[in-house]
């Protein structure tokens, strides 16, 4: 019987330096009877040497579409935009599902190829919960850069962010917030709501790590319905909650221009603008690691940052911690009629057939 063969291709998203495949995660695979094909890479936090101990094959960035048709090619973001077959059976983030733009392109490619695609977003336990996710570290990283701003907009700065770039590691993050803060009088009180969830407990512990009040909201008190007037009350809020059915907001325009706002800086982790069940209809728009506020008041100032790849701020903790969840199911590509794969299957031809 032939090996499994993993094909890791190199990310082509601008600033994404997260991967898939740790060297860590690529040498238990070859140890578990795996083959390994790692494709050279400009952009990832992890240096082509990290490979080299773990036996793996090397290839150029792109070849992947020149692969062996057994090869199963692995990524996080989405393929760069072209009109060929896809032949080869892919894992990454899609973003087809929601009918989001180009999605039926993109499922018209594998259906002329005849690959397949199973969805990193639609891998999920028997509890529909998915497997592997990113959502300690987007909150982590969302509460991070709203402490950033807060700290800026004291010291009379605007924008109070701009052009962020990733850092090297978590604690080079921490300790540049900590000598900001320090040039601060007072330091900010923090609202998380969601703090029970994967993004939450990130952001409580972001806030706990910089020995700031924080005010740990969840379930038990968001049941009685916003909007919440104790939003204002507070320097940073951190949403971290993703609501799928109708609800009243959590804040409103009109809550935002109470004239005892305390509220200076908001974070989406969520990050739902465009979505119906949207908490926060405040803002239209994402926001980018280039442009990462948007001014919502210009009086009584109050900036907004809504980036939907947080955790590519932390491209190094961020990817070892979703390797690690991700690598039990990939240990298992050696019968993909076990496990998470049958359903990821089974949603990919259902969608396919809508095209």
């Amino acid at each position: 019987m032939s090996k499994v063969h993993i094909w890791l291709r190199a990310e082509t998203k601008p600033d994404e330096k997260r991967t898939a495949l740790t060297p860590e995660g690529a040498k238990l695979l070859i140890d578990a009877g795996f083959k390994v094909t790692i494709e050279s890479s400009s952009q990832s936090i992890f240096q082509q040497n990290l490979y080299q101990a773990c036996e793996v094959e090397f290839a150029t960035a792109g070849s992947w579409v020149n692969a062996p048709k057994d090869a199963i090619i692995l990524g996080l973001k989405e393929l760069p935009e072209d009109t060929f077959p896809l032949i080869h059976q892919h894992i990454y983030f899609a973003h087809a599902y929601k009918e989001q733009s180009g999605w039926k392109t993109l499922l018209a490619r594998f259906k002329a190829g005849g690959g397949q695609l199973f969805d990193l977003e639609y891998l999920v336990d028997e509890k529909q919960r998915r497997v592997a996710a990113f959502g300690y570290w987007a909150g982590f990283s969302g509460a991070a850069l709203a402490v950033l701003a807060w700290a800026n907009q004291q010291q009379d700065i605007s924008p109070a962010l701009i052009d962020i770039c990733s850092y090297t590691d978590q604690q080079h993050l921490l300790t540049e917030l900590a000598q900001t803060l320090a040039r601060c009088e007072n330091k900010p009180k923090i609202l998380v709501i969601g703090a029970k969830g994967r993004s939450g407990s990130g952001a409580v512990d972001l806030a706990k790590a910089l020995s700031l009040d924080v005010v740990e909201w969840d379930l038990a008190e968001t049941q009685k319905g916003g909007p919440f007037a104790e939003i204002n009350q507070h320097d940073i809020f951190v949403n971290c909650v993703l609501i799928n059915r109708d609800l009243p907001p959590f804040i409103t325009d009109e809550l935002l221009d109470c004239e005892h706002r305390k509220l200076s800086v908001i974070v989406d982790v969520s990050c739902d603008p465009y979505g119906s069940y949207n908490p926060l209809p405040i803002y239209q728009q994402c926001t980018t690691f280039q442009t990462p506020c948007l001014t919502i008041r210009e009086k009584n100032r109050l900036d907004l940052i809504a980036i939907d790849h947080l955790p590519s701020l932390l491209p190094k903790e961020s990817s070892e911690d979703y390797c690690q969840q991700l690598l039990t199911h990939l240990l298992t590509l050696t019968d993909k009629s076990q496990g998470v794969w049958p359903k990821a299957l089974a949603l990919f031809n259902e969608k396919s057939k809508a095209i």
